[in-house]
């Protein structure tokens, strides 16, 4: 059994930048990259809201500059999943396909994946019109007309935001009612660049003349049956997400969709286990606090390995600011 100070689960914005700060402290990290590797940035193409990226920076480029940096400073990554967490015996124990590894300390930074329609076409166009984060690709259709798979809260609120950008977002969802809060309901159809398309399922996105770009979607009614195209350049899939956390199921303390719970920072119900990004983020689900969030879990590991109470940890971490800013008067 090999033995390491600090095992990191996942690789995303998360898991690499809490390798990165863990591998500055000395504590020789071991990440394990999962089955998405690189997270869902590896599925965007161009990202322009990661500060320092003045002009942008592709979501693989991204990410494997994030995985550099973390590897310059002594993080070691290795390929492969975990199959099997144990979080009740100290140190934990982790098994791989390849090997079974006791943490000290474990960060959880599996994140949480976009649920998806299931089409090859969806798959094909994902990052080329096809969008997961309203917030993220929004910018990049204005003046254009998009649609939003969805019903719910998410759904609706990605399609008031899209109004920014686009000429006319429209709404296609499964059933003839929506399940989203009256409120944002409300809110939605009182804007008129939002238009809907109800007890309808999307059958395929389109790419006409193979350009490797959406042109439009292809809408089955489900009550008559009847298909239609729509002309669209982007496809927002706003179906919600699904936690990476079945791993760590009746051992540590999630909400009632499955995110792992934190406080005071990044820590977890299970002392010495960390959690951090998309993982426990189902409100921002942003790359950049998904990072910020990393860093948290990285100085929580290293404070908990080192021994310092957490109330002291928190006390310290006031006094140093007061000593750094004056303290108050």
């Amino acid at each position: 059994m090999t033995s390491r100070n600090v095992v990191i689960i996942g690789s995303g914005p998360a898991g690499l930048t809490a390798a990165l700060y863990a591998a500055r402290a000395s504590l020789q990290p071991l990440v394990i990259e999962g089955i998405e590797a690189g997270g869902q940035l590896m599925l965007t193409s161009l990202v322009e809201n990661y500060p320092g990226h003045r002009d942008g920076v592709m979501g693989p480029d991204l990410m494997a500059a994030m995985r550099a940096q973390a590897e310059k400073f002594g993080a070691e990554i290795v390929q492969g999943d975990v199959t099997s967490a144990d979080l009740s015996v100290r140190p934990f124990v982790l098994r791989t396909p390849e090997a079974e590894i006791a943490a000290r300390a474990l960060i959880i930074a599996t994140g949480a994946s976009a649920r998806l329609l299931g089409l090859a076409s969806e798959r094909a166009l994902m990052g080329r019109g096809v969008s997961t984060c309203a917030t993220c690709d929004g910018y990049f259709f204005r003046g254009q007309a998009i649609a939003v798979v969805g019903g719910g809260d998410t759904a609706v609120e990605e399609a008031i935001f899209l109004t920014k950008f686009a000429s006319r977002v429209t709404v296609i969802h499964r059933r003839d009612t929506l399940r989203a809060s009256k409120i944002m309901q409300d809110k939605a159809r009182a804007n008129p660049k939002v238009a809907w398309l109800l007890d309808s399922v999307v059958e395929e996105i389109r790419d006409e003349g193979g350009t490797g770009a959406v042109t439009g979607v292809v809408v089955r009614h489900v009550k008559t049956g009847e298909r239609s195209e729509l002309a669209v350049t982007g496809v927002f899939v706003a179906i919600g997400h699904t936690p990476n956390t079945s791993l760590f199921r009746g051992q540590i303390e999630m909400d009632a969709v499955g995110y792992v719970v934190t406080h005071e920072g990044a820590r977890t119900s299970v002392e010495g286990v960390f959690a951090c990004g998309d993982v426990q983020d189902h409100v921002y689900r942003q790359a950049v606090t998904a990072a910020g969030s990393g860093c948290m879990a990285a100085l929580d590991a290293e404070r908990y390995l080192d021994g310092i109470p957490e109330q002291l940890a928190t006390a310290d971490l006031a006094a140093s600011a007061a000593d750094k800013f004056g303290r108050p008067k």
